[in-house]
């Protein structure tokens, strides 16, 4: 318990000032790193942007949609054109169309769902261009997003309602002055610990002992392993301070080379929480309310303490499908031995609640009931969420608070001085049942016409493509093996449900903010309802509960609660 405890601790210490860091970068005062603006500057040339001239709410999501297609066809073809661009020392063949295109939809949405394996069916360009560079800029594109809802919801002084600044600014900046410096800073720690940094091709290391195996039917000596390296520190760093996910090894980090010691397992688990915990600070900062922001880390705080203190016992339990076959003890199944089942279930859990989705232990192997944790803080999608979107999120819960508190006391809702109407009300609704929607509607339709394609009939079958969906929808990217989802089927509907669960949640309370920003702001009085108070902080984690309760409750019965109550997979 010494080592959960040292990285929440770590990750609250890091946080604070990294919170109040952000709001500089984006209120345009004084950093330590504005040497960088020369380049800035430059890269707006480049772009053809005025930075000096802000957007409304249609201006801003028509630059975010428009940036991200011009990058997702740039990745495309760097995917099926592998094959015979450069940077290409092992040989790796391209891509077929609908493995790119999931591919492309997954990163470009900050996702990193994988149905390949990284090591095998990626070049080193590929890497760089089509991943490790959309790991950069869909955080950044996360961050400006949430920048741009706080100034509509609070207008900094001089600027005008609607005017939500400029997102190419916004992106660049969340760049240059947040996401590189930190990558740059934790690629070098990784690389110190051993993780692989290198454009040479892959290792050849000649075994202790030969090896006979059966290929083709026939036995064949292996004398010697061919071990896949490359750029590995920078990828792995951004894909965990991003909230990405993914990883440059099929197994992620748990594969020695991506972690390859208990201080880079530190280092990759503080930088799963450091950017979604700074950027609640943030709020308080931008927004000018330190109380809403207490609240804000509260409640998240609250489901992200209660599912740890869940999950880190039930992996210290025997494993059912285990029962009367092994000694008493914890669920090795799936671990990294160097690792232990405690780091494991604390990374399981902290990599569903930020929507970042790398693994160091393989998920189909934990415990029903911590699988059915995993599900619950990707339906929750808020306890800390990806970066930028998962206070994107959160606000979407506490609008839907506001106007369910409003209806309880007979009073027209409010949300900092602007009052909640049916506009408002319409969008954040149909961003929330947008979820059940994606998850299992596709579900229900891959298990009813046979093409789930899973290892297993019974409950973990269900789990199995619940889970997908569920960490598609919720921008994750983590997975239970075991599901054969390298086919056309898989990689189209998860493709569809990547794209419009990434840009719709993004895209309404942009909106909504950008209307409540037109509004004249009411002044308080005694019936006011406050949303800072730990009334209201109870009244969003209760509404929080019950709507996905409601939603997915009986599929979690079938699941996972069943196959526990089973005992055997």
């Amino acid at each position: 318990m010494t080592d959960v405890i040292l990285i929440l601790l770590l990750v609250l210490l890091l946080a604070w000032p990294l919170g109040g860091y952000l709001a500089r970068v984006f209120s345009g005062e004084r950093t330590l790193l504005d040497f960088l603006a020369p380049l800035e500057r430059g890269i707006y040339r480049l772009l053809g942007v005025n930075p000096e001239r802000g957007m409304d709410w249609r201006g801003y999501a028509k630059a975010l949609l428009g940036s991200n297609l011009l990058l997702a066809l740039a990745a495309y073809g760097v995917l099926v054109l592998q094959g015979k661009l450069p940077l290409n020392p092992d040989g790796v063949p391209s891509m077929s169309w609908h493995l790119a295109l999931h591919t492309v939809a997954s990163f470009i949405t900050n996702t990193n769902q994988q149905h390949y394996s990284g090591q095998a069916q990626l070049s080193y360009l590929a890497q760089m261009l089509a991943i490790t560079a959309l790991q950069l800029i869909t955080p950044a594109a996360g961050l400006a997003t949430l920048v741009a809802i706080l100034r509509a919801l609070r207008p900094p002084a001089g600027r005008k309602a609607g005017d939500l600044g400029n997102y190419f600014v916004d992106v660049t900046r969340a760049l240059t002055r947040v996401l590189i410096p930190l990558s740059v800073a934790w690629a070098l720690l990784l690389t110190w610990q051993g993780v692989p940094s290198t454009f040479s091709g892959a290792k050849v290391a000649e075994l202790l002992e030969p090896q006979t195996l059966t290929v083709e039917g026939k036995p064949q000596t292996v004398r010697e392993q061919v071990i896949p390296v490359g750029p590995v520190a920078a990828m792995v760093a951004i894909k965990q301070l991003g909230t990405n996910g993914g990883g440059w090894y099929g197994p992620n980090s748990a594969f020695p080379l991506e972690n390859p010691t208990p201080f880079s397992n530190l280092l990759e688990t503080v930088a799963i929480l450091l950017l979604p915990v700074a950027q609640v600070f943030m709020i308080g900062h931008l927004l000018r309310n330190l109380a809403f922001a207490r609240l804000v880390f509260g409640v998240m705080a609250a489901f992200s303490v209660l599912f740890i203190a869940l999950i880190l016992p039930m992996e210290q339990a025997p494993n059912p499908a285990f029962a009367q076959l092994a000694a008493p003890g914890p669920n090795w199944e799936g671990k990294e031995l160097r690792l232990g089942p405690l780091p494991s279930a604390l990374w399981a859990t902290l990599t569903t609640q930020t929507s970042n989705g790398s693994v160091n232990a393989m998920h189909d192997s934990l415990q029903p009931l911590s699988i059915l944790i995993a599900l619950v803080d990707m339906f929750i999608n808020a306890t800390w969420g990806g970066v930028g979107v998962g206070a994107i999120n959160f606000l979407l819960y506490v609008v839907l608070a506001v106007f369910i508190a409003g209806l309880m006391v007979g009073r027209t809702p409010e949300l900092f001085g602007k009052k909640l109407e049916a506009r408002e009300i319409k969008l954040a609704s149909i961003a929330i049942l947008l979820q059940p929607l994606l998850v299992l509607v596709p579900t229900a339709l891959a298990l009813g016409s046979g093409l789930a394609n899973t290892s297993n009939p019974g409950f973990h079958g269900l789990s199995q493509v619940l889970y997908e969906y569920t960490s598609a929808y919720a921008n994750n990217g983590s997975g239970l093996a075991g599901l054969g989802n390298t086919t056309v089927w898989w990689n189209l509907s998860c493709a569809v449900v990547l794209i419009l669960a990434r840009y719709i949640p993004m895209i309404a309370p942009l909106a909504i903010a950008a209307f409540l920003a037109a509004k004249r702001t009411a002044p308080q009085t005694v019936g006011t309802l406050r949303t800072e108070t730990p009334t209201f902080g109870l009244t969003v984690f209760s509404i929080i509960v019950i709507v996905q309760g409601l939603n997915f409750f009986p599929y979690l019965i079938l699941g996972p609660i069943a196959e526990q109550l089973v005992g055997v997979r």
